[in-house]
């Protein structure tokens, strides 16, 4: 009985619960559009395990969402909701481009540069809200949308100016230097067939094991979660909790503008004029939200994202609509937000079952 309870007890459970359910509801609208649920889910399974060179496009997919994943999983596990990540992802690219043109550097030591100005950009985006909500009192969600527009509409205006834009190509940034790309060797590109193929998700393993170490095993990870808890009761242990809050939003906003670098140096090479929102930022949120806010979680959290984005593009061939992936992937962060109700009712159910 103990074992049963400690699974009902598991965060992990329930999320594979909502997984399920998504699933089955994504069935249902696949139904209603007249496509086999089999058939669509075959060619999303096949679409990512079919082939190595599938799954190495899925975790190139998944790169960048686990940057923005871990971003809004720091920051919920420090008590602050990072809705602004689309945002410092935003700026975050576009000091990657700017250093990718406009500096001439070595191989390596170019794409080390455009990484920090990145993690820099994205730091201080989130820096400034984490001062308009310590010292102005201002609640960080409703600055966070703010600055995401802002983040959009710059990058707008930058991709056309003189220094950045591509000459014949009103909606683009020139290419940055190959010696700014995180791209694996050509050989092993052409060798594992994917020409994306680069450093991306090595390192976003890597930074999510810091992240990880940095809330479980430091100090400041202490600090950070005791105001994430309880604010007053931070404040009166002795913790500083403006200047936590401030850490935190600012780390928060640095791995996601990381994520933009990441997305712009491994795959895009440019930034193009928006149309809209892309959304990476927010599909952060859906990564943080799968990983219950663990650091490790995400790297699994943004992988399954990035194989459900690379598996649901070649829905298509079977007539299913790319749309099924969004209703799924809603469906999930759905039932994950309403677990505790689950959690309750799997639990009343256990006890009366004892009884």
């Amino acid at each position: 009985m103990k074992k049963k309870i400690n699974i009902l007890d598991s965060n992990v459970f329930y999320t594979f619960l909502a997984i399920i359910i998504g699933f089955i509801i994504g069935a249902l609208f696949l139904m209603v559009a007249k496509v086999s649920p089999a058939a669509a889910y075959g060619k999303l399974i096949s679409g990512v395990f079919g082939k190595p060179k599938y799954m190495i496009w899925t975790l190139v997919y998944a790169s960048p969402l686990i940057f923005t994943g871990l971003s809004v999983a720091f920051s919920l596990r420090t008590g602050v909701f990072n809705i602004g990540a689309e945002g410092q992802f935003v700026v975050g690219s576009l000091a990657a481009v700017f250093v990718g043109i406009v500096f001439k550097l070595p191989p390596v030591l170019h794409a080390i540069v455009a990484i920090l100005a990145a993690a820099a950009a994205g730091f201080v985006w989130s820096y400034l809200v984490g001062l308009m909500k310590v010292k102005r009192g201002n609640h960080e969600v409703l600055s966070y949308i703010m600055f995401n527009w802002i983040a959009f509409y710059l990058s707008n205006y930058l991709v056309n100016t003189e220094l950045l834009h591509k000459e014949g190509d009103g909606e683009a940034t020139k290419n940055v230097m190959d010696s700014a790309r995180i791209l694996f060797p050509e050989g092993l590109r052409n060798a594992l067939g994917c020409n994306a193929a680069n450093w991306g998700f090595i390192l976003a393993v890597l930074v999510a094991v810091a992240i990880w170490i940095i809330i479980e095993k430091t100090t400041l990870g202490y600090k950070l979660k005791a105001v994430g808890f309880n604010k007053d009761a931070a404040n009166y242990g002795g913790i500083n909790s403006d200047r936590s809050i401030l850490t935190a939003m600012g780390i928060s906003g640095m791995l996601a503008g990381v994520g933009g670098a990441v997305q712009l140096l491994g795959m895009g090479a440019r930034i193009s004029q928006f149309a809209g929102q892309e959304g990476f930022g927010f599909q952060g949120i859906t990564v943080a939200l799968i990983a219950g806010s663990n650091p490790i979680g995400c790297i699994f959290s943004g992988i399954f994202y990035g194989a459900m984005k690379y598996g649901g593009s070649k829905l298509t061939m079977v007539g299913a609509p790319e749309e099924v992936i969004d209703i799924i992937m809603g469906c999930v962060i759905i039932f994950i937000a309403v677990a505790q109700v689950f959690k309750r009712l799997f639990k009343s159910f256990g006890k009366k079952k004892e009884a």
